[in-house]
């Protein structure tokens, strides 16, 4: 019966593809507003990059439920993990000045480390093949500390690896990396990601999380449980792992600087975008802050290349998609704790390049016979 059920879902979502490649462009807004209804996503605003030019940008649903307060394309949004990326930017742009080195071992940088960190290089904080755990057993949502504290607090926690033989996802490692910029910049990591990447790109709503400070254009964030939509916790806390807030044409201002050598040059960027070899030989699809898999996502070898990220955090949900082959990029950003997005940048990419149908509707038939 389960098995069924999912076959009629696949079904339906595949038609869904199909009619939104073939009709106009409001088929791209029938087709998210279907979704939000189906998942009970309050709001999401989207922004779709076409050969470097923005081509569609959108906002949908209600960005505040209480005060019904409408989505708009501008709303601002916590963007969680994605925001990994602006802190691996920030190492890469270190590099590039010459103040930093990938494969620098931690320990020239941060003093103080324990002996079992000693091998830990740049590389392995980056891709997630450090050995950290993945959270330091500091961090409290509801306080507010210095990053160094949750670091520390990590250095008596056993390496769950060698550096280098697997890859474990882990936040902490963000910290750290954040710490380097600081340390190394001479500057907090976000005045030196305001400085040499928000600032210089006209990204004006990006910015490391508050929840004091007044953000014009806010949403709320929200958890759908047990039929009934509730408002989500508001974490005082700034983890460096998923520090900001930003837009959906915001991160289309990132985007396009990632097509150009405007803030990092083509070799720094394709460091970024190349997966990590293991110390076994063996290549992980993971990059600098960047998954590197087949589109869609899923594990299923479709032959389409996609760079993309995805990030949680408490009432939120972000996805963006890199398709480089097919020169497009699918930014979704969502106010609902843990919202299923995959779908949704799939269908909205599907009728800006209509040659991907057959690796969704490959991806989506083979999820259906599991």
């Amino acid at each position: 019966m389960r098995s069924r059920y999912r076959h009629r879902l696949v079904l339906s979502f595949a038609l869904t593809l199909v009619v939104a490649t073939r009709l106009h462009a409001d088929a791209v807004d029938d087709f998210v507003k279907a979704v939000m209804e189906q998942r009970h996503i309050p709001a999401i605003s989207i922004a779709v990059i076409k050969d470097g030019a923005v081509v569609k940008t959108a906002g949908y649903g209600l960005a505040n439920v209480e005060h019904n307060v409408g989505a708009r394309p501008d709303t601002v949004y916590k963007i969680g993990s994605v925001s990994k990326q602006f802190i691996a930017a920030g190492v890469m742009l270190l590099v590039q000045d010459g103040k930093l080195a990938i494969d620098d071992r931690l320990s020239r940088h941060l003093q103080g480390t324990p002996t079992a960190w000693q091998d830990i290089t740049l590389r392995h904080l980056l891709t997630h093949t450090s050995g950290l755990v993945r959270e330091g057993p500091a961090f409290d949502p509801y306080k507010i500390q210095p990053d160094i504290d949750v670091i520390t607090s990590a250095y008596s926690s056993p390496l769950l690896f060698k550096p280098g033989e697997q890859y474990v996802y882990s936040n902490v490692g963000y910290y750290v990396l954040a710490e380097l910029i600081h340390r190394v910049s001479g500057k907090p990591w976000d005045a030196f990601l305001d400085e040499r990447i928000f600032g210089p790109l006209g990204m004006t709503s990006t910015r490391a999380t508050t929840v004091a400070d007044i953000i014009q254009n806010r949403a709320g964030g929200y958890v759908w449980n047990a039929d009934t939509l509730t408002n989500a916790e508001n974490w005082p806390a700034v983890r460096p792992s998923g520090a900001f807030l930003s837009t959906a044409p915001d991160m289309a201002k990132w985007e396009a600087a990632l097509q150009t050598d405007r803030i990092l040059k083509a070799s720094i960027r394709e460091q970024m975008w190349t997966p990590v070899v293991l110390s076994n030989g063996r290549k992980y699809p993971y990059g600098f802050a960047w998954e590197l898999d087949d589109f869609p996502p899923g594990g299923f070898t479709t032959g389409v290349t996609s760079i993309r990220h995805e990030g949680t955090i408490p009432g939120f949900r972000a996805a963006y998609t890199r398709l480089p082959k097919q020169g497009l990029a699918v930014i979704v950003l969502s106010n609902l704790d843990r919202a299923a997005l995959d779908s949704i940048v799939a269908g909205i990419a599907v009728r800006y390049a209509p040659e991907l149908m057959p690796a969704a509707l490959q991806r989506w038939t083979e999820s259906s016979l599991k």
